[in-house]
């Protein structure tokens, strides 16, 4: 396990005063990159191998939002290294131990020299001690979406400079945020969110958000318990490029 504290500041709240869920992704992506930083196979380390973690899925359960000024301590767990892939959990408490949000990830690592998946180096068990699964309401990494539904078509979105990580990819946080842009008309707070990344969105490329209101819960391994919206980010092509579906 691995994790720093810190404070929720004013950059990272909405107009309720408490935080995003963009702003609570930022803090999970930083507590992996800190311990990455931390061990031997670093970012520089995997520069010149020409490797990267991939981001294949997210799973978030909220319980609460923090507030302005609220200490918390945030945490990530990686639980399973084997093959290419890895599976870490990630949480937020308070300083008294209250969990705020849970989540589960999976990645993969990839070659981008060679195009193929990589499988994971001592240096990279090294680096993420394994720890035990943390309890939470696992959901399937698959989100379909649905048949039948007439999507509400958003504003096209062109990828800029901030929109990208050190891999000159879009950064995963960003394709929620784009989601979540989609949903101009949300007031409720999401309480639930899953999101599967299909392939890598780059400079200059246009994405188109697909939105599918009110989504009743199936059986395909979803979350929701009450409403839920589904957003498909797609290329030019009509691809599926990020899949995002929100719980309130």
């Amino acid at each position: 396990m691995y994790t720093f504290d810190s404070r929720i500041r004013y950059s990272e709240i909405d107009k309720d005063g408490t935080l995003t869920l963009e702003s609570l992704i930022d803090y999970f992506q930083d507590c992996s990159t800190f311990q990455t930083q931390e061990g031997v196979a670093d970012i520089d380390f995997m520069k010149k191998r020409n490797i990267a973690w991939v981001l294949v899925s997210w799973q978030i359960e909220i319980m609460r939002y923090p507030r302005l000024c609220e200490d918390v301590t945030i945490g990530t767990v990686p639980y399973e290294l084997k093959g290419f892939f890895g599976l870490r959990n990630f949480f937020m408490d308070t300083k008294d131990g209250e969990r705020l949000a849970v989540a589960n990830s999976v990645w993969t690592l990839f070659n981008f020299e060679k195009g193929l998946p990589a499988r994971v180096t001592p240096e990279m068990l090294e680096t993420y001690p394994m720890g035990e699964k943390l309890e939470m309401n696992y959901a399937g990494r698959k989100i379909v979406v649905p048949e039948g539904v007439q999507p509400v078509k958003g504003d096209e979105i062109v990828v800029r400079k901030h929109h990208l990580d050190t891999n000159y990819h879009v950064n995963n946080g960003q394709y929620v945020r784009m989601a979540i842009d989609a949903c101009s008309d949300l007031e409720d707070k999401v309480r639930g969110m899953r999101a599967e990344y299909k392939k890598q969105a780059v400079l200059g490329d246009v994405l188109y958000p697909l939105v599918y209101n009110d989504v009743a819960a199936g059986e395909d391994g979803q979350q929701a318990q009450g409403q839920m919206r589904i957003v498909d980010l797609i290329d030019a092509e009509g691809k599926s490029v990020c899949t995002v579906e929100l719980n309130f």
